[in-house]
């Protein structure tokens, strides 16, 4: 099993250029299941999920080609509806294929979904919204069946804010019969990506960047106009620029969107980062020890759970006491053990995290749980000082590009070994 080794202490400085989005491309990609047209799609990030979702897909019947960032797909013929569990074991948005088999073949059957340990994250909106709509849907043996022999649109207020299940309802909606309405929608950006992508494929959507979709249905969807391009990752975005916080470095990120980012960047000027932006690049140097911060994760646009463990990671050598409460997911905080190894003050009481920050942190061995907790273990290393051993980093590689070479580039002593 791949581990990644870390020499910290040295500062980062340089340009490294930003991934397309995976929680964009994963949807993006089941989408292609709603039309029987070739789908080109570019600025797709190469790593494991996307893999696992183009394996699921090919083992349906949509065959694909890879050139560089660019995924070209023929859904022309689906042979099987059906999303094993050999293949969904290892990613929660293997759920996201539903809505689309369901609207284009008129039934699916989609074993129940695994992925990162973080807490629980129950799919009962997505088949609740599909019910609504007409679908026979029931859960047997660990897997759903859904059927309906057209979906009709209806009004659906979702009980909490769910970026796959608004993902999934919107997907069906595009096929089913008359208005839908989506109303408590996430409003993420990968949310309104997707909407793009429909709507290019000809799909009627109102309201998008909205809590309120509106779907008109329509019989069929034709293939998206040229090539679509995936946005940036601003996860990605964030955690290379927090780096550089850790790490009191000066770095550049290219081919990134400052204003998907606005909650992450507000909170690394609070520690006192200095941050310019343009129309696809920003850059940050941090000329002191940073600042804690104190924060609360929320559905976009407020700070991003995916954000919170590399926060985290900066308060650990911040000046002060930072606060951070966890509101969506409830075992988010499995990092915290890891940090702690590596000589970080953090004491959990409930959903809340309150690091008090040292001077130094030591290198250690640690093991990465999820995919957020690793890149806060990549960061804690990069400050710390000596050397630390990550184990498990197949999580790291499920959502980051090429992360050893990306931080080498910005002079960071990583590499990877077996």
């Amino acid at each position: 099993m791949d581990k990644l080794v870390v020499r910290g202490g040295a500062p980062l400085h340089g340009e490294v250029a930003i991934s397309g989005a995976k929680n964009a491309a994963l949807p993006i990609l089941a989408a292609s299941l709603l039309t029987s047209r070739p789908v080109t799609v570019g600025n797709v990030p190469r790593l494991r999920d996307i893999a696992t979702m183009l394996a699921l897909l090919n083992d349906m019947g949509v065959s694909h080609s890879v050139e560089g960032d660019t995924v070209i797909l023929d859904p022309s013929h689906i042979d099987r509806p059906v999303a094993p569990y050999d293949l969904v074991r290892t990613m929660r948005a293997s759920i996201l294929v539903l809505g689309p088999l369901l609207a284009r073949c008129g039934e699916a059957v989609v074993s129940l979904p695994g992925g990162c340990a973080i807490g629980a994250r129950p799919v009962d909106l997505h088949l609740k919204g599909l019910a609504a709509m007409g679908a026979e849907v029931e859960v047997k043996k660990g897997y759903i069946h859904a059927r309906a022999k057209r979906l009709d649109g209806c009004r659906l207020v979702l009980d909490q804010v769910t970026v796959t299940g608004t993902e999934n309802l919107l997907m069906a909606a595009t096929l089913a019969r008359g208005t839908t309405l989506i109303e408590n929608a996430a409003r993420e950006p990968e949310v309104s990506d997707l909407a793009h992508f429909l709507v290019s494929m000809g799909a009627q959507i109102e309201g998008i960047g909205s809590d309120v979709l509106k779907v008109e249905g329509v019989k069929t969807l034709s293939a998206a106009g040229g090539r679509y391009h995936v946005l940036p990752d601003r996860i990605e975005t964030g955690t290379y620029l927090t780096a550089a916080a850790l790490t009191r470095g000066a770095i550049r990120t290219l081919g990134t969107r400052p204003e998907l980012l606005d909650a992450v960047l507000a909170k690394l000027r609070e520690a006192g980062a200095d941050i310019t932006t343009g129309e696809d690049w920003i850059e940050l140097s941090m000329p002191r020890r940073p600042r804690a911060v104190s924060f609360h994760t929320a559905p976009h646009p407020a700070f991003p759970t995916d954000m919170q463990a590399q926060l985290m990671a900066l308060n650990c050598i911040a000046e002060g006491v930072g606060v951070v409460t966890e509101t969506i997911f409830e075992n988010r905080f499995m990092h915290v053990l890891e940090l702690r190894r590596l000589g970080a003050q953090i004491a959990i009481e409930g959903n809340t995290a309150i690091c008090t920050g040292v001077d130094k942190l030591t290198g250690a061995p640690v093991m990465a749980t999820d995919l957020r907790a690793s890149a806060s273990l990549v960061l804690a290393a990069l400050a710390a000082e000596g050397e630390t051993v990550i184990d498990r980093i197949y999580h790291i590689d499920r959502g980051y590009e090429q992360i050893e070479t990306k931080f080498s580039s910005l002079g960071a002593e990583i590499h990877r070994v077996c």
